[in-house]
């Protein structure tokens, strides 16, 4: 199998996956998936589309991941996941689809508005 790569974007990250046949070692920024992500349950976030198609063992996953804040980085680099995974087997994109993992979440943050102190809050009004 050649190096399939997919992209996959949340809130202000980007995340470019390089998939490849291996051992299931994911490398992220040059980095250890557990030194990037010291977090269990992100850790947990970007696994669960290769756990959901027991192919947690199979492939190789390079990454380059970029922006945002380790949140939004985790959910980017799931959704990436994914889609490469529907490119290697089609037959696979239902499964992932109702997992809910193929739809990029496209909330963002609003902008500020002029004469307010944040997008939505106002200045305290006085009547007097």
């Amino acid at each position: 199998m050649e190096m399939i790569n997919a992209i996959g974007r949340r809130k202000s990250s980007v995340a470019r996956v390089y998939l490849t046949d291996g051992t299931g070692k994911i490398t992220i920024n040059n980095k250890e998936l557990e030194t990037y992500f010291p977090s269990a349950i992100l850790q947990y976030v970007v696994k669960q589309p290769l756990q959901l198609l027991e192919a947690e063992g199979k492939y190789d996953v390079k990454v380059n991941l970029d922006g945002g804040g380790f949140t939004g980085q985790s959910q980017a680099l799931r959704l990436a996941i994914a889609r490469a995974l529907v490119k290697i087997n089609a037959e696979d994109k239902k499964q992932l689809k109702d997992a809910g993992f193929l739809t990029r979440d496209s909330r963002a943050v609003e902008r500020k508005k002029p004469g307010q102190p944040k997008a939505r809050r106002r200045f305290q009004f006085s009547k007097r």
